[in-house]
């Protein structure tokens, strides 16, 4: 313990673990209540603005012209796989040997381990969930039935678009409810035309403007944070110097900082959640300094787990005492089972030959979206549940490489475009099962003396054959709307790369099958809350973000009013 720390100085109102997606919201919804909040962020320090260093960089300015070196490839495996791990944000990625994990069955983990965390990274794409998606559980026969409704969350979902910042279209569509938008990107037109030749030849599919996170009209609420207009770079994982996309650096970190009831820490490694056996709460934390080893505890009267879905499973799992043997709030055994995540392995893609006197210009940070339309309001196939999907349509240039010196000038500045390139890739629901699960190693510990994580989650035949179906369904779709060349693939990735694993610290109503009730409280007990992807009961096929940062919200709001009743 530092001795030159007081107990005054280490004891909080609220301790919030992880500053990213849903631990910033935790951040700025209580110390914007007046509440002295500390935020432990295992990773180093990334201020908006000061710390992306690549931000503003052109391509010539690259070592590797945006390429990581093959070394550097091989040295990363697991992080390499990420579309994201290119030169100009490599810095914003765990590298493998760096945080080790145990794979019993292949699983790429993608983690961002800093201030804001993978908010910086993130796809920014933004859907609401609907009651087809909360009921999905229950109607189905599988996992347990959610502890909420769509009303339950639908008015939080209204109060963290605003503040956010949601660029989209209301379709009117019961599967995927809208919300507080900002006026929408332009869609190419060959994306226009797929949409308007769905809703004409479909009764129940759909294609939309993909919602996305992005200021393309600030309002006043985002001015006062400081953020400006998208300005269309698609450079949004170096950090975005406008705060034209919502992250945790650019929002709703500042915004609870300038309240001065932040006290942010990171190089913070949760070791693991004090409880009191006579009190019978947990009154604190314990924390490894990432950098001098040194251990030292923190106190509060509620306690956030907001670290990363498989990351809050090991916090919770390492946290052991005499009344919880097997990990905090563990009564049920079901403490890190029952995990599930997307499958993103199909793709298809082709051409159109329409629409050749049009072309785009500029970038746009988002795409075409199709709502899920499989078993949506009946069973209909062999498989559970459904996909979404995402759509794009765009040309490519291309230049000639003829001849040699002045030739070779000359062909390189004509250039030619491309026929119309269109492609889709698929976001399925996984069913969570026992079987998929995290366990903590119980030898192997990292340089911080946490137990290394084992990780034993693999796909079932429910997603061979969802991944079929969208292959025969998407092609089916493309050939009827005139495309040609058709192409699809299963690209065989390991559950991982979708970077949306979920559960292992379900919600339900009933404590023996569940670790959460429906306020996002530990049943076992009452002062701890779990808000990010380790409380999801089930994935549903929409990105999940948004309902991470709902929930954070809703959950935050009902502490707080338990705190005032002295119940916590």
């Amino acid at each position: 313990m530092a001795s030159n720390d007081s107990l005054k100085d280490r004891t909080f109102d609220v301790i919030v673990i992880g500053s990213g997606m849903s631990g910033g919201w935790a951040a700025k919804e209580f110390t914007e209540k007046g509440l002295k909040t500390l935020c432990l962020e295992r990773g180093r320090d990334v201020k908006h603005l000061k710390d992306y260093p690549t931000t503003n960089m052109m391509p010539w300015e690259f070592e590797h012209r945006g390429e990581v070196p093959t070394v550097i490839k091989e040295e990363n495996p697991v992080a390499a796989r990420c579309y994201i791990f290119r030169e100009d944000a490599m810095q914003f990625m765990v590298k493998d040997n760096e945080h080790p994990y145990i794979q019993e069955k292949p699983f790429d983990w993608i983690r961002g381990y800093q201030v804001g965390g993978k908010s910086l990274l993130w796809a920014r794409q933004t859907q609401r969930w609907s009651d087809y998606d909360f009921e999905g559980p229950v109607r189905d026969g599988f996992a347990v039935d959610w502890p909420i409704r769509y009303k339950d969350i639908a008015p939080w979902y209204s109060y963290v678009e605003k503040f956010a910042g949601i660029s989209g279209n209301k379709d009117g569509l019961a599967v995927l409810p809208d919300g507080e938008f900002l006026p929408p990107l332009e869609m190419s037109c060959v994306e226009n035309y797929f949409k308007e030749f769905i809703a004409k030849t479909y009764k129940d599919r759909h294609v939309i403007y993909a919602r996305c996170a992005h200021l393309t009209e600030p309002q006043p609420i985002h001015i006062e944070q400081g953020r400006a207009q998208c300005q269309n770079r698609n450079l949004c994982q170096r950090g975005c110097p406008f705060g034209g996309y919502f992250s945790s650096n650019s929002s709703t970190i500042p915004w609870a900082l300038k309240t001065g009831n932040l006290t942010l820490r990171p190089f913070s490694v949760v070791h693991s959640i004090i409880y009191d056996e006579g009190k019978g709460k947990a009154t604190g934390v314990r924390v490894i300094d990432t950098n001098t080893k040194e251990s030292i505890e923190y106190f509060a009267k509620v306690i956030f787990v907001n670290a990363g879905a498989l990351n809050t499973n090991l916090v919770l799992l390492n946290s052991v005492s005499k009344r919880f043997p097997n990990g905090l709030g563990n009564d049920s055994g079901l403490l890190g089972k029952y995990v599930a995540f997307h499958n993103y392995r199909a793709h298809i893609s082709a051409q159109y030959d329409g629409f050749a006197d049009t072309k785009t210009e500029g970038g746009r940070p988002t795409s075409a979206y199709i709502p899920r339309f499989r078993n949506v309001v009946k069973q209909e196939t062999d498989f559970l549940r459904g996909y979404a999907s995402g759509f794009y349509a765009g040309r490519f240039k291309s230049n000639l490489m003829e001849g040699i010196g002045e030739q070779l000038k000359d062909s390189l500045s004509k250039s030619t475009l491309s026929p119309w390139h269109v492609g889709s890739h698929m976001m399925g629901e996984t069913i969570p099962k026992e079987s998929n699960t995290v366990h903590l190693d119980a030898e192997k510990k990292d340089e911080w003396g946490m137990p290394l994580l084992n990780i034993n989650i693999a796909y079932d035949d429910n997603d061979e054959k969802m991944v079929k179906d969208f292959m025969d369904q998407l092609t089916e779709m493309y050939t009827k709307a005139g495309f040609t060349n058709i192409k699809a693939e299963d690209s065989k990735q390991a559950p991982g790369l979708d970077i949306h694993e979920m559960g292992g610290a379900r919600m339900g109503s009933d404590p023996k099958t569940s670790l959460l009730n429906k306020w996002n409280q530990l049943h076992a007990c009452k002062n701890v809350f779990v808000t990010d992807g380790a409380c999801m009961t089930s994935t549903s096929t929409q990105n999940p973000s948004l309902t991470y940062m709902a929930m954070t919200a809703r959950s935050a709001d009902f502490a707080m009013d338990e705190m005032k009743k002295v119940n916590i």
